[in-house]
């Protein structure tokens, strides 16, 4: 009985760490329905959002971070998958920043 209930704890704890070892950060839609529609102080505000969440990418990136260093230890296939991820949030985060610099200078804010 005791050899069960440790079994069922070991499986918890690989389980938390796996949910650990993936990093998601945000992939933001380059192209929003209504980025025509807004004035500069809105589109000043998506572009500082932009690049909160391209900051937010490079910061998930780094090898110092609990989910990497999980992901290697334990999940190497993870780790792979997170730094796609990462790339992708990474590349939206500035096209869509690019996308309101230029909305910007059409309106010339």
């Amino acid at each position: 009985m005791p050899l069960n209930n440790m079994k069922k704890k070991f499986l918890i704890l690989i389980t938390f760490i796996y949910c650990l070892s993936c990093a998601s950060p945000t992939v933001v839609n380059v192209i929003g329905p209504n980025d025509n529609k807004l004035n500069c102080k809105e589109l000043s505000d998506e572009i500082a959002k932009a690049n909160q969440y391209a900051d937010e990418a490079k910061e998930a990136k780094k090898m110092d971070k609990p989910h990497n260093i999980s992901a290697v230890l334990f999940f190497l296939p993870g780790y792979g998958v997170t730094m796609k991820n990462i790339d992708e949030a990474l590349i939206a985060a500035k096209e869509r920043a690019q996308h309101l610099n230029k909305i910007k200078e059409r309106k010339k804010c």
